[in-house]
This record gives C-alpha cells, structure tokens and sequence, in this order.
C-alpha cells in the first residue's frame, strides 16, 4: 500500500511542479485572444468554461485504455506502478498538454497538421491517413467495448441492440455543435467516471489491499514468459501512461478554452487524472484476488473468448462495492470508452474537414466528410474486438512517437528547452520501433526478442542522429 500512496502523492505533485514548468516552458500568454473567440462559428469553435473543458478533455481521453490497459499491464508485476506514474508525468502530461498548446497557437489545427508544419508535407500526409484511421478504428473499438458490458448488464438486451444505439449516439455526438449535447450530457458521465474512481480506491484503503509493494523488485511475474516488459508492457498500458489518441483530442477543446493560463488544468490536468485512475485499477486488479498471481490465475481460468480485462472489471466491481455500488461503477467504466469514442469520430471529422478545408457551419458540409466515416466504422465493427484492440495499441503510441518529435521540433524552432519532449520521443521510438518487429503476428513481424532489440535501437539512434544533425545545420 505505501508504493500506491507513494505513486498518487507524486502524480498530484507532478500536476503542480512539472505541469507549471511546462507551462513557463510553452510561454503562456494570458492576454492572447483564442480560437473559441476568434473563429467563434457555434459548431466546434464555442467558447467552455473551464471546468467543461477538463471535464470533455478528461471522457475524451480516459477510455478503455487506462482501465482495460491498467488490469493487462498490472500482470507484468509492480513495474506498471512505476510506469503509469513516470509516464504520466513526464510522457503523456508532457504530450497531452504540448500538442494542446500548439494547437490552440494555430487556430484550433488537428493533430496531422500540425504534425506536418513541423516535420514537413510528407509526414503531414502520412499522419492525416493514418491519424484517420485510427480515429476511426477507435469509434469501432469503443463502440464494441461498451456493447459487450452494457449487454452483460442487461440480459434482455442484446448486443446488437446496444451496438445501434451506442452509434446511434456517435452519430449524434459527431454532427451536432459540442456544447449542444457533448457538453451536456457529459457531467453524468463524468459522475459515473468519478464516482467509480472514488469508488474503487476507497474499496483499497477499507479492505486493506494487499498491493504489492516497489520493495518485491521489478522483474517480470507475467506467466507468459515469451511476453516482455519491455516492450509489450509499454504499449499494454498506454492511454495510463501515454497515447497518441490524447492528441487528436486536444484540437477539440483547444477551439474551446477561453484562456491559454487554463492548458495546465485542462490539458496537463486531464492526462494527471487519466493516470490516476489507471493507477487505480491496476492496484485492484493487482490485489482483488490477494496477488498478482492470483489474478493471472483468475484470467486463465476464464474462457478463452471471454474479454478478460471486462470480466475482472466487472467481478471486482461487485465484489467491492455491492450491487448498486457495482451497477453504478460499471456506469462509470462504460462511460469511459463512450466519451471517447464519440469525440474520435468528431475529430475525424474535423482532420478530413482541415485537409479538405471544408467550412463545418454548414449541416450539409459535416455530412459530407462524416457518411464516409460512419460507413466506414461499420465495416470495421465486424471485426473481432482482440484483434481491433491490438491494432489500436500499437497504432495509438505510434502516434505518440510522431507526436512527440513534432512537440520537440516545435520547442527547438523557438529555442525553449526541448529535451522535456526529446526524452520521451527517444524512450517511446525505441519501445515502438522494437514492438512492431518483437509482437507476434498479425500485429507484428514476430521476429525473435534480441533482434528485435538490435532493430529498435538502430531505429532510434538513426531518428535521434537526424535530429542532432538537423540542430546543428539549423544552429539552434
């Protein structure tokens, strides 16, 4: 219990030490006005308070991943404490808040052009498919996920059902001004969201968990041995840590904070939050069963097409917390993937409407861009959701990988302190580069462990070498 306090009182800390130093870094200007003001239209451009903004910010980012991620990493043994904590600080508050900033000093840009400014046409293009794609295949993820546990909670209620009415809401969520029904319905989500944060970590401290402790080491207790920490645990815990999906979420409320003094809370704040859930499902997770060896005993001995994060969720939160309290905390975990999954396919919109600079005041010119995109998150709903959850990991920290370089160019052009960007761009290349060839087949090439090592480290020292060398010939 004292290595989870410990990992909570420095993600608080964090927030305040490492966010204001963010914030001198960025050069806040308080008396800049912002695109919600600016380029004020009533449909993406409109004008939050403050609370609205962290609150949107908060259900956009923290979906399945810090919950579903947190429970998968945790099996990995005490490491994923360490990994959620420092990776939020210093990654994905870092990321989150950056990419926010950046966008909000160019008139509200999605995350591909943005990307693109800094790393040149190419890479813009590369990003707005791929970042297209992942919005895209994230609605499909976040659509399936919630089907399945709101069916589980109704049983007269099929997953079919729930399915329509999940996209139903999407489509919606897509189209319609933000502050007419995303900012709306989002403080009940929030309540759910919050009220199974509070719920669970006062679960903890009553039953006195028994959560491993910093003191046992940090080897790998995973029983999978052919499964790595380094990296697979990495990309297992990304939205708790960080995640290229955070990024394309940004833009959303960058054209809706009124002032840029409120990116701290509202951008680097958020991602804090998000860390401090996935913090604590991973020590339910780690405890619920008296060990981590209990709950990887646990998920063997469920069945094989079982979506095993769901049913620890779901076993814990009744458990724990009784049958309202339970029905009520797996409001809030549903809650998590919806509220991401809607504003995915919102920010698809809005990096096709960017690219194709297409005017969104008008219903009929949304439309345009989004039939495609709800066409097309059908066809990918028919995927299996193991298969659409894997894809989306690794594709959601590669993002993160461009997105940090594009921060650390951006900061180096204007002679701030980059390396609070380099460092984690250079981490996350190497965890990246040397997943995508170490992770079996399909979503990798499945090449032995030490090569992929060599691989990854090449990778990255080429992508650091570019950047040193393009430093010195542009003598910043």
């Amino acid at each position: 219990m004292i290595s989870f306090i410990a990992c909570l009182v420095f993600l608080v800390a964090g927030y305040f030490i490492y966010g204001s130093l963010m914030e001198r870094i960025f050069g806040v200007e308080r008396e800049r006005e912002t695109p919600a003001f600016a380029l004020r239209d009533g449909v993406d451009y409109v004008p939050l308070p403050w609370w609205r903004v962290f609150l949107i910010q908060f259900l956009n980012i923290a979906g399945l991943g810090p919950i579903f991620g947190a429970i998968m990493g945790v099996m990995f043994g005490p490491a994923a404490f360490l990994w959620i904590t420092l990776g939020t600080i210093f990654g994905g508050a870092v990321h989150d808040y950056m990419s926010g900033m950046m966008s909000v000093r160019e008139n509200g840009a999605s995350l591909p052009e943005l990307i693109g400014k800094e790393l040149g046409k190419y890479i813009k293009l590369i990003m707005r498919l791929f970042a297209l794609a992942l919005m895209v295949l994230v609605g499909a993820v976040f659509i399936s996920g919630p089907a399945g546990l709101l069916s589980g909670m109704t049983p007269s209620i099929s997953v079919i059902i729930w399915t329509i009415i999940i996209f139903a809401y999407y489509i919606l969520a897509t189209l319609l001004p933000v502050d007419k029904l995303i900012g709306r319905i989002y403080p009940l989500f929030g309540f759910a969201l919050l009220f199974m944060a509070v719920g669970i970590l006062t679960a903890l401290f009553f039953n006195n968990a028994p959560i491993p402790e910093f003191s046992t080491g940090f080897a790998n207790v995973h029983p999978n041995k052919g499964l790595h920490i380094f990296p697979i645990m990495f990309v297992s815990i990304a939205c708790g840590a960080i995640s290229g999906f955070h990024a394309t979420q940004s833009p959303i409320m960058a054209r809706c904070i009124k002032n840029e003094r409120l990116g701290q809370r509202c951008f680097y704040g958020a991602m804090v939050a998000e860390g401090i859930v996935a913090l604590i499902w991973a020590a339910a997770a780690a405890s619920f069963k008296g060990s981590i060896e209990g709950l990887q005993q646990y998920v063997a001995d469920l069945p094989a097409t079982a979506n095993k994060a769901a049913e620890v969720v779901n076993f814990i939160s009744k458990d724990w917390l009784g049958v309202v309290g339970g029905f009520l905390a797996l409001l809030g975990v549903v809650a998590a993937p919806i509220t991401s999954g809607d504003t995915a396919l919102r920010s698809a919109r809005l990096i096709a409407a960017d690219f194709l600079h297409l005017d969104q005041k008008p219903i009929v010119k949304r439309l345009a861009i989004s039939i495609p995109i709800f066409i097309l998150t059908f066809i990918i709903l028919q995927m299996n959701f193991d298969v659409l959850w894997r894809y989306f990991a690794w594709c959601n920290q590669t993002l993160a990988v461009f997105t940090l370089w594009a921060i650390t160019v951006y900061l180096a052009r204007r002679r701030k302190f980059y390396y609070v960007a380099l460092v984690p761009a250079i981490f996350m290349t190497m965890v990246c580069s040397t997943y995508l060839f170490a992770a079996p087949r399909p979503e990798g090439i499945g090449l032995s462990y030490h090569i992929s090592l060599i691989i990854g480290a090449l990778a990255t020292l080429i992508t650091s070498g570019y950047f040193f060398y393009w430093i010195k010939t542009k003598k910043l």
